[in-house]
């Protein structure tokens, strides 16, 4: 079990991203649509908990007050290991100093952060499979390169229990 704590899209941003899983899933391509729990909502992730005290998470949260919505141009894939294929997000400065901001207060709460999720190691990115096998990407590589070059609006914030997909919006967007 993990917590996340993500950035949602903006209600364009989301019907942008479930169209490009529909268009995977109806070609073979299991996505977020279809994975684990079957909850998942379109997302960006700002970090991974692996241990957590909630309610010092909560407050760690509120505390960083509210940045308001964020764009992110998607100009391309990204690719990780065990064929999991993302929307690739700019890094813009901003996001970089936002993320950077949340992992500090995330981390001082005493939580374990996903290493992928530390400064310096995050790519932002929007999930678009998982576990496709090798010889399957270049269909997904395909698939987005069809819709790029896209921007994506972040208007909402969320902690997202990843085990169940249960989400409980914040009133702020860190």
């Amino acid at each position: 079990m993990a917590l996340a704590l993500c950035l949602l899209l903006d209600r364009r941003s989301d019907r942008l991203v479930r169209s490009l899983w529909e268009r995977l899933e109806a070609s073979g391509i299991p996505t977020l649509l279809t994975h684990t729990h079957g909850q998942h909502v379109a997302h960006l992730s700002y970090a991974v908990l692996l241990t957590w005290d909630e309610e010092a998470v909560r407050d760690a949260v509120a505390g960083l007050g509210d940045g308001g919505p964020v764009d992110v141009s998607v100009q391309g894939t990204v690719i990780f290991p065990r064929g999991r294929a993302a929307l690739a997000g700019s890094a813009t400065v901003d996001l970089v100093a936002r993320h950077t901001r949340a992992v500090e207060a995330l981390r001082r709460t005493g939580a374990t952060i996903h290493r992928h999720y530390e400064p310096g190691h995050w790519t932002p990115h929007v999930s678009a499979t998982t576990g496709v096998p090798g010889a399957r990407l270049q269909a997904v590589v395909d698939a987005v390169s069809d819709r790029l070059p896209m921007t994506l609006r972040l208007d909402r914030a969320a902690l997202i229990d990843t085990t169940y997909g249960t989400t409980w919006e914040l009133p702020v967007v860190p």
